[in-house]
């Protein structure tokens, strides 16, 4: 099989991370996502988008979001050197998925379904040592030495208030994306509410399938 061309859709909690890095490994592509895009591009010259910085480094030192146009510009660039790819963590608008479109043809568009209960139930049972800075759950993935329990600590982002509007926004912004890539025959959903190898069997052959 060629190297495909994978976009992976999902809430914060739903697993991309994981699914990704599987993915990535086992199809033999790059795990593009734009955070680490823009680290790995912070000093690209966009002068020529005619915006208040010249690099996207000068808005992250700015603490600023990085505007759309960079975005698009530093994804295509990361796009055009890979071969194949998972995609994950764009788009994350409408103006983005359509911005895609004419970058690249997509293999597959993943989504990994999950209930907002069973979202907030994840999300809100991370805990994180603050001395190593490794993220547990107090459920799926507690720590076996008692010594680390006793000092883990709850992350602001992972409240419950804070995890309820992260998926207000998410909400509101990216599921135009979905219903988008879903009217055009070529979003495929997932069940992410199985054990993530249970998952990632779903995955891998939905992606065998369509590529």
């Amino acid at each position: 099989m060629a190297q495909p061309r994978i976009l992976i859709l999902g809430a914060p909690g739903a697993g991309k991370g994981t699914q990704s890095a599987k993915i990535a490994d086992h199809f033999d592509v790059e795990h593009v996502t734009t955070g680490d895009a823009l680290r790995s591009n912070k000093e690209m010259d966009i002068s020529d988008l005619g915006l208040e910085y010249d690099t996207p480094g000068e808005y992250m030192d700015a603490g600023e979001l990085v505007p759309d146009e960079v975005v698009n510009a530093i994804v295509d660039e990361a796009l055009s050197q890979s071969d194949g790819f998972v995609l994950d963590g764009y788009p994350r608008n409408l103006e983005q998925a359509e911005e895609l479109e004419g970058m690249t043809d997509l293999d597959v568009v993943l989504y990994l379904d999950v209930s907002e209960d069973e979202l907030v139930h994840r999300l809100t049972g991370r805990r994180m040592d603050p001395e190593t800075g490794d993220i547990y759950h107090l459920e799926y993935n507690p720590p076996e030495d008692a010594e680390v329990e006793d000092r883990l600590v709850q992350r602001e982002d992972d409240a419950e208030d804070t995890v309820k509007e992260r998926l207000r926004v998410y909400r509101e912004n990216t599921e135009p994306v979905i219903e988008y890539y879903e009217e055009e025959g070529s979003l495929e959903r997932v069940d992410g509410e199985q054990a993530p190898d249970e998952v990632w069997e779903d995955v891998k052959v939905t992606i065998e399938d369509a590529a």
